[in-house]
């Protein structure tokens, strides 16, 4: 997770736990082609409170890691 990520949730108040519940339980609303580094997805869900709106924007470094650039 980036620097700006955790500084991103923190000025939210969320933690880690809030990114990973949205993560696995969101759904990808959209999907950015444009950025030569490689393709980033956007997943958008609930915190663990399951009220607080999340979206959360990443990519997969490899065939298996999804790694969180940035909460929206």
């Amino acid at each position: 997770m980036s620097i700006h990520a955790m500084e991103e949730m923190a000025e939210d108040n969320l933690d880690i736990l809030d990114v990973e519940y949205c993560i696995f339980n969101g759904q990808i609303t959209r999907i950015e082609k444009d950025d030569p580094r490689g393709i980033k997805y956007v997943v958008e869900g609930k915190a663990v409170d399951e009220q607080t709106l999340v979206g959360v924007v990443g990519r997969f470094t490899t065939a298996e890691r999804y790694s969180d650039n940035h909460r929206l």
